[in-house]
Parts: C-alpha cells; structure tokens; sequence
C-alpha cells in the first residue's frame, strides 16, 4: 500500500491566508471607492455575497442587484483589475500572513516527496502575490497551479479539483483536499477527493453539518503540538495536523 495521502491539494483563500475578510473584501471597497461608486461591503454583506465563487462574478451579481442590469463586460473588466491592483498592494505591504500550521505541513509534506498543487478560484495574479511575499520557495513546493483563469465552472463545480487530478495523474482516492468553505468542500467532495476542512473567519458562519461528510473539521492546522482543535471527524490527540493525521483520514491505509 503507497503512502497515502500521495499529493495535497491546497485551496488559498480562506485555507493558506486570512485573505477574504481583510483583504479581498477590502480591496473591493478601495476598488468601488477608486471608480467613484458609493459602496462599501461590510463583513455581514460579504460573507453572503461568499456564496458567489470569483471576484468578477461576485461584482456582475452585486451591481446586477443593485442596478437592475447586468453590467457591461468592459466595466467588470476595469473593476476587477482595480481591485487586483489594491489586492496586490495589501499583500506587498505584508498586511495578510499564512494562517498558522501551513508553512510547517507544506514543508514537511515537501520533505517527505508528497506532491502538491494549488486549486483555487482565485485569480493567477492574485495567488502570485500572495505565494511570492508569504512563501518565497513555492516554486519549488508546488507542481502546479489551477485558478480561476483555468476553468469555466468554479467551485463549487468540480471543475478545477478534476482537472488537478488529471494532471497529478494519481486516482481520487490517494489525494486529499485542504479546504476552508462549504463551496470549496463540495468541489473536491463532487471529485471524489477526501478533505481537510480548516474553518477560517470568513467560513465559521457556515454550518458545521456542511461538512459532516468531510474527513476532519479542525479550527486551524496548529503552528505547534496543543494549538488545534478538532471539530468533526478523526481524532487528534497531539493538537496537531502533522503528515501522521493526515494518514489516518484514510483509515484503509
């Protein structure tokens, strides 16, 4: 029996940062404030319009309930880039850092010759940004990157989790998704993939029977033996997602 899980997939928003509520949001606003539109999205407004994958589909819907129209192409485009721009600038100014545990388990996971791979809805540029400030070694940490430019269904669709499967050319059934959101669980689930389900702040409103399915809920992969806790599934007695746990989430291995 291989070694199992044989390759990571890591979702980014949400899972490797902290990045909606204090930065995506964020930069949305600085986006609307910067063409001259009057409005802001607090937290509440957000985290409903987090149901809608992808920050261009996100602006179509709002300005679409707000309006009474669909926005014109030209207009989404110049939104998104502007909000691409602030994105960027609040990662360069190191505002956003990864959430605790996942340099620890994507280096350790490295080591041990696992292979990994992004799978995100998030755009290339936006992912980029983060990767090059928080984890400057990624290229040698990741085989390769599936966004938002690389699929026409996002998450929830499965689109991008079957596509990274195609190209890790390994069966469902060895690979594990690390997820954050209800969205992104029922991508990997609809994939056939096992998933890790680490809540962050812009999912810990979602209900935990969302992912009742998964193979663990924790709060966060632990910086440290003690510092996690397990919500939902497979016990972890030291407190601490380490490549040991994640073997036990295939309990026929």
């Amino acid at each position: 029996m291989p070694h199992r899980p044989a390759a990571l997939l890591w979702d980014v928003d949400g899972t490797l940062a902290e990045t909606e509520l204090d930065g995506h949001r964020l930069a949305f606003n600085r986006a609307f404030e910067t063409a001259g539109l009057p409005w802001r999205w607090d937290v509440d407004r957000y985290l409903a319009l987090l149901r809608i994958s992808g920050g261009r589909e996100r602006i179509a819907s709002f300005l679409e309930s707000q309006e009474g129209e669909r926005p014109a192409a030209a207009r989404l485009d110049a939104l998104q880039a502007s909000k691409q721009h602030h994105y960027r600038a609040l990662i360069s100014r190191g505002e956003i850092a990864l959430r605790p545990g996942v340099r620890r388990l994507i280096e350790a996971a490295a080591d041990a010759g696992l292979q990994q791979a992004i799978v995100t809805t998030s755009g290339r540029s936006a992912v980029q940004s983060l990767l090059d400030q928080q984890l400057p070694g990624h290229h040698d940490l990741f085989a390769f990157w599936i966004c938002g430019e690389d699929v026409e269904a996002k998450k929830p669709n499965p689109q991008a989790y079957r596509l990274a499967l195609q190209q890790l050319d390994q069966p469902a059934s060895e690979v594990l998704a690390i997820e954050d959101s209800a969205n992104g669980f029922q991508a990997a689930s609809a994939a056939g993939l096992r998933a890790l389900i680490t809540r962050s702040a812009s999912s810990a409103h979602e209900p935990l029977e969302a992912f009742a399915q998964a193979a663990a809920v924790v709060d966060n992969l632990g910086e440290q033996e003690g510092t996690c806790q397990v919500l939902l599934g497979a016990a972890c007695p030291e407190r601490l997602v380490t490549l040991s746990y994640l073997q036990r989430l295939f309990p026929d291995s």
